[in-house]
């Protein structure tokens, strides 16, 4: 028992660690949950544990991988190694250290399981798959004699050998026959390889996890939270996620805003309504009085860095801030590669999130007009064009890496932006570890204005939250 609860206490760190917050009343509703479950059901156990400690169906993806490490289906060579009695009679007779069969890697069992998983991709048998996967991990995936402290299974090793995707063509001649169209047939076809490569590295990490502890893969392999992945790591697929994620984030700081807002109503302290009031009860202030709280709402300028390595960034900072437009006075925005243009008409009320994402990607081509990033260049042109923009009631927000390809950083002129500003902030999208390495001048901007590392939605959240 005391081997399972560790197990729960480390899963639940994992959680925490990957972004899920888990707070303590809900570790112990999944205490509740599990003690009232069936443990021999491994479906119900995941379901128990998802509806206790998931809050959003975007942590989903990162708390199923971190289930399967801590929870896995099979251990050791679990079912897997069908073909332990069909290696090959010539085989037959080695033992490995356990006492069990050699699983032997030879062109006869690569031909009997290319056959066997032909058949399971036409026919969409998610058991064979899965079962499938995990001998071909088994099978050749395995590396033996590697160095102490390094993997000795690997996914990629396996399907480079199994190679699902040559098999595609098969699979859609074979669902053609089903009655489906040629492009559903592909797409399907697509699908269930995309299946099978999947199943293949959870078996390799479940057996890495198995060598080296579940919380080690759970720190180098297992992706965090959409919310706190890196910008510059984002995948497509991630991006289309974190676009998504952008108004549903923009109404919780809203709201939060507002109740803090609400909470904060009252001013300072009015002493002469105090004592005055007082005077009823002899003297003993039992209602205290407090000065209304003047409103005041920022205008702010935004001038964002669009070149290739931090565009992703720049654009979900500027939907981000354009989401929350109503809690400014005024928002004006500035893209730049090595010119400057303003983008501020793009961001319509009521707008498609995906088109004013084209447009703006639409907008940078006028960015550039020598196609190599320069801040000093840019920096220099907002000042001569747009200057005005900035005022004693402005706060100016800077989003780039500050890598201006060894050009001049015009540093005057931002000094000279900055001092014009009532707050001034740089939000740099790469780790600080990599602030002033090969052209990145981070340091001597950040002697100039704040730099603050923002590499995720959720330091991006709380970031425009701190500023509003």
């Amino acid at each position: 028992m005391s081997t399972l609860v560790a197990r729960h206490i480390d899963f639940l760190e994992a959680l925490r660690g990957a972004g899920l917050p888990v707070s303590l009343a809900e570790d112990l509703d999944a205490v509740a949950a599990l003690s009232v479950l069936p443990w021999h059901d491994r479906a119900t156990v995941r379901a128990g544990y998802a509806a206790t400690l998931v809050k959003r169906q975007s942590q989903r993806p990162t708390f199923d991988a971190l289930f399967d490490l801590y929870f896995p289906r099979l251990v050791g060579r679990g079912a897997s190694p069908q073909g332990d009695d069909e290696a090959g009679d010539d085989e037959a007779g080695d033992d490995d250290a356990d006492g069990g069969p050699v699983v032997r890697d030879d062109g006869r069992a690569l031909r009997d399981l290319r056959e066997r998983l032909e058949a399971a991709l036409s026919a969409g048998d998610q058991a064979a798959l899965a079962d499938l996967a995990v001998e071909a991990v088994d099978r050749f995936g395995a590396l033996p004699g590697r160095a102490p402290g390094l993997s000795s299974w690997s996914a990629y090793t396996a399907l480079r050998r199994v190679d699902p995707t040559e098999l595609t063509d098969r699979i859609v001649a074979a669902l053609l026959g089903t009655g489906r169209t040629a492009p559903e047939a592909r797409r399907a076809a697509g699908r269930r390889v995309g299946e099978f490569t999947r199943l293949a590295e959870d078996d390799a990490r479940r057996r890495i996890a198995e060598e080296k502890g579940p919380g080690h893969v759970a720190d180098v392999a297992v992706r965090p939270t959409i919310d706190r992945l890196d910008f510059t790591a984002a995948r497509r697929a991630d991006l289309e996620e974190m676009r998504r994620e952008i108004y549903p984030l923009a109404r919780r700081l809203a709201t939060r805003l507002t109740q803090e807002r609400h909470a904060r109503r009252r001013g300072p302290l009015d002493v002469r309504r105090t004592v005055r009031a007082s005077l009823s009860t002899g003297g003993v202030p039992l209602v205290t009085h407090h000065r209304p709280r003047r409103p005041r709402r920022t205008e702010l300028v935004v001038l964002c860095d669009v070149s290739g390595s931090v565009a992703s960034f720049a654009q979900f900072t500027l939907l981000l801030v354009f989401a929350l437009r109503e809690q400014f006075t005024k928002v004006r925005a500035f893209t730049f590669v090595d010119d400057v243009h303003e983008v501020t008409h793009h961001f319509r009320p009521g707008a498609d999130p995906v088109d004013t994402m084209a447009d703006l990607a639409a907008s940078t081509a006028h960015a550039a007009l020598w196609g190599r990033t320069s801040y000093g260049r840019a920096l220099t042109a907002f000042a001569e064009r747009h200057g005005d923009a900035v005022g004693p009631k402005t706060s100016l927000l800077v989003l780039g890496d500050a890598r201006s390809n060894y050009s001049d950083l015009a540093e005057e002129r931002l000094r000279a932006l900055v001092g014009a500003a009532r707050h001034a902030w740089w939000l740099n999208p790469e780790h600080p570890r990599h602030w002033d390495t090969g052209d990145s001048a981070a340091s001597r901007y950040a002697a100039i204005v704040p730099m603050v590392e923002c590499r995720n939605l959720a330091q991006l959240g709380e970031f425009v939250h701190d500023l509003v």
